[in-house]
């Protein structure tokens, strides 16, 4: 069964049309990499897929029902954001902001379970960062906040995640490993959709990609059907060697020459 579909969707600012008729749709065990430039809209279709923005058109279903028939707490019990960036009212431990993941399931009123702590453990221990479990979220390098992002989207339980630019701030080695846990969760069978500027992320990882450009949807399929050099041009505006080798694709800057 679908677990989210988008139907014609459009957005508007003013005269400004944002988005034109997206249809997309999400299954169980989908890793999907949103590609595009700035100003293509990513941000936009992720935050009304969330169901924080109201479409102009079209609409999202959630399981079959519409969205903006389902209560916020319902929702979040489904789905899981992980925004670009998070700044909260009060410098709470890195512990208690993985923890607030759980709120969906356990309300505001109750004390975190036993459970409830396991699966915030086990969410920094993912993502190598239990070391931080006591410091102070808003003392940490960006890089830090968004990997403690990440882990409370974890611990939210939602079948459903949804990345702003994730590795955005992220050293090498953490991208890497953000990249490959993204693909096991996609192998449990949870679903993924992360925005990326970098084509290497939806290779390395990702089994479908969609490509807004200029507000529209102008391609959904396998990495290697869609991003490729003529991509890379037509989006960004710059030419790109292709080099396929050992079933991997790679992209080496062309040299601009001096005027």
């Amino acid at each position: 069964m679908t677990l989210l579909q988008a139907e014609g969707l459009g957005y508007r600012i003013g005269e400004r049309q944002i988005l034109e008729d997206i249809t997309v749709n999400v299954n169980p065990g989908d890793n999907i990499a949103l590609l595009g430039a700035n100003g293509a809209g990513k941000s936009t279709l992720l935050r009304i897929l969330l169901g924080l923005l109201a479409p102009a058109s079209g609409q999202v279903c959630l399981q079959g029902q519409p969205l903006k028939a389902l209560n916020r707490r319902t929702i979040a019990r489904q789905l899981a954001y992980v925004p670009q960036s998070h700044t909260p009212g009060f410098p709470f431990s890195v512990f208690h902001i993985v923890a607030q993941g759980r709120l969906p399931s356990t309300g505001l009123m109750s004390a975190p379970s036993r459970t409830d702590v396991e699966y915030v453990e086990q969410a920094l221990a993912d993502l190598g960062i239990a070391h931080l479990s006591a410091r102070t979220y808003t003392e940490l390098s960006g890089g830090e906040r968004q990997l403690v992002l990440i882990a409370r989207a974890l611990v939210q339980r939602a079948r459903l995640i949804v990345l702003d630019e994730p590795i955005t701030g992220l050293d090498y080695g953490h991208q890497l490993r953000l990249l490959a846990l993204l693909e096991r969760l996609a192998e449990q069978g949870l679903a993924i959709v992360s925005s990326t500027h970098r084509p290497e992320q939806a290779q390395a990882s990702a089994n479908r990609v969609w490509v807004l450009h200029d507000g529209r949807l102008i391609a959904d399929g396998a990495p290697a059907q869609v991003v490729d050099s003529a991509l890379m041009q037509r989006l960004y505006n710059v030419s790109v060697r292709q080099i396929d080798a050992d079933g991997h694709r790679f992209f080496i800057p062309c040299r601009v020459p001096h005027q």
